[in-house]
C-alpha cells in the first residue's frame, strides 16, 4: 500500500512539473507492451511510430514501423522527429540507443519483466514520461488497480490443471516454460506447467505426448498456421495428448499470450474460462 502511495504521489508530481516543461508531443513506442500501454493511458494521438511487434490496438498496424524493437533503426526514428523515444527494457542493440541519447532525444528506458509489479512500473514510467493530465492519472491508477484485482488468486476445487504452452507456427513445436510471460500468465491463472525447463525449447511430438497435458495453451498465429483448432490438435504428438484428444486447446491473441501487458486482466479471463470453466470470469 505504501508503494501504492509513493507511485501515485510521484506521478502527481509529474504532471504538476509538466505545466513547466514540454509535454511530449511525438512519440515513438518500441516495444509492443509498451505501445498498448501508451494506448491504455489514452496517449495514442501522440504516437508517430512503433515497432514491428506494436500489433495492439490494430490503429498501430497503420503507423510507421522502424524494425523489430530488439534491433530498430535509428534513422527510420529519427526521420520521424520524435521529440520522446519509449523503449522496452529489452529494446536495442544498446549502441542504436546511444546515438538516439547523443543527438539529444529522451530515451526512456520501460521495465519487461513479466510479472504485476514490473508492469505496474511499466504503467507509471509512461505516465511520468508522457507528463500525463488528471484524466491521464486517473487512467493510470484504475489500471493498476485492475491488474491488482485480476492477479489475486481464485480458488478452484481439485488439482490444478497440467497446462502445456505450446507454439507451431514456425513449423516447429515449441514450448513455453519458467521465466517465459506465458508461463507467469498461467502460473496466476492457476495451472501448472507440465514444461519444467526455463525459457522458450523446440520440444519433440515424442515430448508432448510424454508431457500428457490436460490443456494446451497456444496462440492464434499457430492455429492459422495450422489450419484450424481441429487441425492443430491432430498435430503428431498433441493428438496423443489428454488435452488433444478431449479438444483441450485454449487460443489466445499472440500479444495476450506473449505481451504480459496492460490486457493482462483480459488475458487471465480467458486462461481461467479455458481452466476452470466460465465461472471463472
Amino acid at each position: 500500500m505504501r508503494r501504492r502511495h509513493l507511485l501515485a504521489a510521484s506521478l502527481l508530481a509529474a504532471a504538476a512539473g509538466g505545466a513547466r516543461a514540454a509535454v511530449p508531443r511525438r512519440v515513438v513506442s518500441l516495444g509492443g507492451v509498451v505501445t498498448e500501454i501508451v494506448h491504455a493511458l489514452g496517449a495514442d494521438d501522440r504516437l508517430v511510430g512503433v515497432d514491428q511487434s506494436s500489433l495492439y490496438p490494430p490503429a498501430a498496424r497503420e503507423l510507421p514501423q522502424v524494425g523489430y524493437f530488439r534491433g530498430f533503426a535509428v534513422e527510420g526514428v529519427l526521420s520521424l522527429r520524435p521529440d520522446l523515444v519509449l523503449a522496452s527494457d529489452q529494446a536495442g542493440p544498446p549502441e542504436a540507443l546511444a546515438q538516439l541519447r547523443a543527438v539529444g532525444l529522451p530515451v526512456v528506458s520501460i521495465p519487461s519483466a513479466p510479472n504485476v509489479p514490473a508492469l505496474e512500473q511499466g504503467i507509471d514510467a509512461v505516465a511520468t514520461a508522457l507528463a500525463l493530465d488528471a484524466e491521464g492519472l486517473s487512467r493510470a491508477r484504475s489500471l493498476r488497480q485492475q491488474l491488482d484485482d485480476a492477479a489475486r488468486p481464485v480458488a478452484h476445487a481439485g488439482q490444478p490443471p497440467r497446462v502445456l504452452i505450446l507454439s507451431s507456427h514456425t513449423g516447429r513445436l515449441q514450448a513455453a516454460g519458467a521465466g517465459s510471460a506465458p508461463h507467469a500468465l498461467l502460473t496466476l491463472a492457476g495451472g501448472v506447467n507440465a514444461f519444467t525447463q526455463p525459457g522458450y525449447k523446440a520440444v519433440s511430438a515424442e515430448a508432448v505426448a510424454a508431457a500428457r497435458p490436460d490443456v494446451i495453451l497456444t496462440s492464434t498465429l499457430s492455429i492459422e498456421a495450422a489450419g484450424d483448432v481441429r487441425a492443430f490438435a491432430a498435430q503428431p504428438g498433441i493428438a496423443l495428448t489428454p488435452a488433444g484428444r478431449d479438444g483441450r486447446i485454449i487460443v489466445l491473441d499472440d500479444l495476450l499470450l506473449l505481451g504480459f501487458g496492460p490486457r493482462l486482466p483480459q488475458a487471465l479471463a480467458q486462461v481461467r474460462a479455458g481452466l476452470f470453466g466460465a465461472a471463472s470470469h
